[in-house]
């Protein structure tokens, strides 16, 4: 079955998503004992399985008996991307919403949450001699003039590249001439085909003050070091994960392959892992403030956050 044949689905979702360390598991726990949900994990690091520390996965005594979804599905050498996790949410919601349960989504992977609620982007066409000739054109009368034709046929994609930017200003080009369509009216059209997906959707996101979550993420780290993610990684080169694989090169993990293959010492790969994370909160922020209609509380408001879900759960 095709995924369009699918939407929508008027199921109501709770989504719960914020930087990692904020404490979203916690209230995650709380909100589904609360409204009988069931939990939908958006971490691109959980669904592999033996990396529990580094990934600061759940364990079975936190999950406090709430049905979890997509955690440990995959071997840490098998390939997983968005569309993979696009195929198994879509069957999660829709096991969840036949067994009269509620969907709770929550994690950190925007990429990963984008696939599920608008669908990933549909890769447009390329028109090879199009290009070569809109190339040559660029080359013989200069990106201004280009840039001014661009104008002419879609001023919203214009207005957002600018004219020293020769390949999106050449691919935008492409598209026009190649799909009859300016490149804006086609992403337009995918975003309104995405809004009929999910029609009930209540956004959450958990925030604080940064020296707060800086705090916080130095805190788990030390807890993931204390915890032993020196032999969880031991553990997983022993059962043949090596170095090269895309899960062992994630934050956390490539951090102490750096420490136990001696390019790093113990403080080094400790103040590195800490940075990047620190890094990594920021990309975080930078997708969630993209959702639309994202309702920001502070992580002290897990009662305002309870309330908020109610009044949605309860509207017609």
């Amino acid at each position: 079955m095709k995924h369009t044949d699918l939407f929508p689905i008027l199921a109501p979702l709770v989504i719960l998503v914020g930087p990692t360390a904020i404490g979203k598991t916690a209230l995650s726990i709380q909100l589904a004992q609360q409204f009988d949900c069931e939990i939908i994990s958006v971490d691109s690091m959980q669904v592999y399985q033996y990396m529990d520390i580094g990934t600061a996965k759940i364990s079975e005594g936190e999950m406090a008996g709430i049905r979890h979804h997509l955690i440990n599905v995959v071997a840490p050498d098998v390939p997983f991307d968005a569309g993979l996790f696009e195929d198994l949410a879509l069957k999660a919601v829709l096991d969840i919403s036949s067994r009269g349960k509620r969907v709770l989504l929550t994690g950190g992977t925007g990429l990963y949450l984008r696939a599920l609620v608008t669908g990933l982007s549909q890769k447009l066409p390329d028109f090879p001699e199009i290009r070569k000739e809109l190339q040559e054109q660029l080359e013989a009368q200069g990106s201004d003039k280009m840039h001014e034709e661009l104008m002419l046929c879609d001023c919203i994609s214009a207005n957002r590249i600018h004219k020293n930017d020769r390949h999106r200003l050449v691919r935008a080009l492409e598209i026009y001439h190649g799909t009859g369509k300016p490149w804006s009216t086609l992403l337009k059209e995918h975003r309104e085909k995405s809004s009929l997906r999910f029609p009930n959707v209540l956004n959450i996101g958990l925030t604080c003050e940064r020296k707060t979550l800086y705090q916080q993420i130095g805190q788990r780290t030390k807890a993931m070091l204390d915890g032993g993610l020196k032999e969880e990684v031991v553990g997983l080169l022993e059962r043949g994960y090596g170095p090269e694989l895309k899960s062992m090169q994630s934050i956390g993990y490539r951090h102490m392959l750096k420490y136990l293959e001696g390019e790093w010492d113990y403080q080094t790969m400790s103040q590195n892992l800490i940075r990047d994370t620190r890094r990594y909160a920021k990309r975080q922020y930078t997708w969630f403030n993209g959702i639309e209609g994202l309702l920001w509380f502070d992580k002290s408001r897990g009662g305002a956050v309870a309330d908020r879900v109610g009044i949605f759960l309860q509207s017609p």
